[in-house]
């Protein structure tokens, strides 16, 4: 079993079920999280990527499918907010301690707002990033909503 990111250390710690799966990168992938759902042949729709958003200057996290896009709109209403954009990948590195495709929602360097698009809950398992390119874990939305103090928000467009 792979080891040695921060995401698979808190998932122990936590005592949750949860399955780590690796995949490979071709060179030509454009999209981390497409290219993880093609290589574990699971429907996109239930592997989610995390992405860094800035609302009203402040950083917040975005979870949602691959396959769909965060809408600023909606994240900055969920938020609370006035206006969304996405952070700038340097900030989202540093925020997080993770690089860029590799971005997990747990163990981030900082606890930042997490909000999850509310697609995902309908899945008994998802698969987010476990901290490196070409590593996923598959958990239960409930354990991610719980370990990450997430709120789920129709995010997704």
């Amino acid at each position: 079993m792979a080891k040695g990111t921060r995401a698979i250390d808190v998932l122990r710690r936590a005592g949750v079920e949860f399955s780590v799966h690796e995949y490979q990168i071709g060179e030509t992938d454009l999209s981390y999280g497409e290219a993880a759902a093609a290589s574990l042949g699971v429907d996109s729709g239930r592997v989610l990527k995390t992405l860094v958003a800035m609302v009203d200057g402040n950083p917040v996290v975005g979870v949602v499918p691959v396959s769909r896009h965060l809408s600023m709109k909606r994240l900055a209403r969920a938020v609370g907010g006035k206006k969304a954009t996405m952070a700038e990948p340097s900030d989202a590195q540093r925020l997080t301690g993770y690089v860029v495709g590799g971005i997990s929602p747990f163990g981030q360097r900082r606890r930042l707002p997490v909000f999850v698009d509310a697609t995902a809950v309908g899945y008994d398992t998802i698969f987010v990033s476990a901290g490196r390119r070409g590593l996923q874990v598959e958990v239960t939305p409930a354990d991610l909503m719980v370990l990450t103090r997430a709120t789920e928000a129709p995010i997704a467009e």
